[in-house]
């Protein structure tokens, strides 16, 4: 599939046009760029189809990497003592996605930088960045806290974040929707969850206590 040839023609609202053969016959690519959908869906299905995004090599090479320890780990099961034995579909589903991987690899090193696009806009915009560490921080105070004080707190500061709405509006929505969960899942499905700092197992014995008692 040649490239006969690339003309940028500005950022912000723009496009990138490429001409290629594709069975014979010449096929435009258009990329349009809008400012407003950095980070957004603009990642799907992935700008021009001759050009590397902002970061995917690293990303690539950084599953080639991820795969070939699981190729590694898999081998330690029972290595290749026999075809049936207990590491063989698993060496066997790492080789292949080691394959896969290496030729994803070796065809993005090939591919030329997109020249309208950053990793910090398009691809990890700061948005995108403190999603990821509310996420790490509600990983980390899960178990000292408990589900109730994490979850609550994780949820008030992405909802205000992502909402840009008013406080009152902010707290309705996420204590609402911790609300929903609980009962569903600690009610519902009896789904055990961190306690921390809220004896929540206590408090709820003590309303069943209640309710027996008033029957």
């Amino acid at each position: 599939m040649p490239n006969t040839g690339t003309a940028l023609s500005g950022k912000g609202g723009v496009s990138i046009h490429s001409r290629q053969t594709l069975g014979g016959e010449m096929q435009d690519h258009v990329h349009h760029h809008d400012s407003t959908r950095d980070g957004s869906s603009d990642a799907t299905p992935g700008g021009i189809v001759d050009k590397r995004r902002p970061g995917e090599l690293v990303f690539t090479a950084c599953l080639v990497i991820f795969s070939g320890v699981l190729l590694w780990n898999a081998y330690g099961i029972s290595g290749f003592e026999a075809l049936s034995g207990a590491g063989s579909v698993p060496m066997a589903t790492a080789a292949v996605m080691l394959i896969s991987v290496v030729i994803v690899f070796w065809r993005t090193v090939k591919l030329s930088k997109t020249e309208d696009e950053t990793v910090m806009e398009d691809i990890t915009p700061p948005l995108v960045i403190i999603l990821a560490l509310f996420l790490v921080a509600y990983g980390i105070l899960l178990k000292p806290l408990g589900f109730l004080p994490t979850s609550a707190l994780f949820l008030i500061a992405s909802i205000k974040l992502l909402s840009k709405r008013s406080w009152g509006f902010t707290l309705l929505v996420s204590l609402g929707s911790l609300l929903a969960i609980y009962l569903v899942f600690r009610i519902v499905f009896t789904v055990l969850m961190p306690a921390g700092i809220v004896p929540e197992a206590e408090m709820l014995q003590l309303l069943r206590n209640l309710f027996k008692g008033g029957a």
